[in-house]
């Protein structure tokens, strides 16, 4: 049984974390590079672990770690061996896992919720390239080349313990199949996959959200499939997408509602049709059983989930 699964088969939802990199900068850390919040695990590891409590404490039953920009790629653009990047990436799931331990430790947090579940994020291609195309799935390479870019990673995360993949903020169909077959290549390890999203029905590179849920179905080693880091009022459309094409479990976690801008890395506040506090029960109702948030949400908004989800 996945981990996903054995979640869902006694609780009736899965409440994920919020934004690392938020609550990261709430504490201080200045994130505008290329390394995002991988870079705090050179300087600031033990804040990482505080950012993991904090969301376990509003309610959190899974932990997103803070490789999503982690490669050893990116580490040794920054003078670091590949010892040192590797040592890095494996830290991450590490420091995610002691974190639930410590959480889960004490009695008065084990009850009326599960165990929570360390997810080893897996970010895009466009991640690493840190220029905004994980929002537009524009890659040059071959499906083959991104099996060779997400093979390294996906073996130090597996080696280094996490209870599943999360394969996040995907922009295309081409790095969805090129993750599933590097995937075979660990056949007991489970992933999620979730796209980012262009529109109420398409994901960022203008394919069908339809047709990635469907092609996604077939495949036993992805335990969920939704959307992420995408505006909430897309949400409620794209589960429907999903739900039409596979009995997975639907995973959403959008961002706040803001836009991010590439080239400043800096996100602007926006109009946004829904609060993101108020809708999530809306998309449990419609189908969707794990559910958390992206960039610019905060302990504060799982705590609302928490707050509906366990009264």
């Amino acid at each position: 049984m996945n981990p996903i699964e054995r979640i869902l088969t006694h609780f009736p939802l899965m409440i994920l974390d919020g934004g690392m990199a938020t609550e990261l900068e709430n504490y201080g850390c200045k994130l505008n590079d290329r390394l995002w919040s991988a870079k705090i695990l050179i300087e600031n590891p033990e804040l990482i672990k505080k950012v993991h409590l904090d969301y376990f404490e509003a309610g959190a039953d899974c932990a997103i770690t803070a490789s999503y920009q982690a490669t050893v790629e990116g580490y040794r653009e920054r003078g670091l061996s590949e010892d040192e990047a590797i040592g890095l990436i494996k830290k991450s799931v590490q420091i995610a896992i002691k974190a639930r331990d410590e959480f889960w430790r004490i009695e008065e947090n084990q009850y009326g919720r599960p165990e929570p579940i360390v997810a080893a994020s897996v970010g895009p291609y466009g991640a690493f390239l840190a220029d905004g195309s994980e929002y537009r799935g524009d890659y040059l390479l071959s499906e083959n080349e991104l099996v060779a870019f997400h093979r390294n990673r996906i073996r130090i995360l597996v080696e280094a313990g996490a209870d599943i993949l999360a394969c996040e903020t995907i922009p295309c169909h081409k790095e969805a199949k090129a993750i599933t077959r590097v995937l075979k290549e660990f056949p007991q390890v489970y992933a999620w996959i979730s796209f980012s999203a262009q529109d109420d029905f398409h994901i960022s590179s203008g394919e069908k959200m339809a047709d990635c849920a469907k092609w996604l179905a077939e495949e036993k080693q992805v335990a969920a499939i939704g959307i992420n880091c995408s505006a909430p009022n897309y949400i409620d459309s794209l589960i429907k997408e999903i739900k039409n094409k596979t009995s997975k479990p639907i995973i959403v976690y959008p961002n706040s509602g803001e836009e991010y801008d590439a080239s400043s890395k800096q996100w602007n506040e926006i109009t946004s049709n829904q609060q993101f506090t108020t809708s999530t029960q809306r998309w449990y109702e419609a189908g969707a059983r794990i559910i958390g948030g992206c960039c610019r949400t905060t302990p504060e908004d799982i705590k609302a989930i928490n707050d509906w989800a366990r009264k």
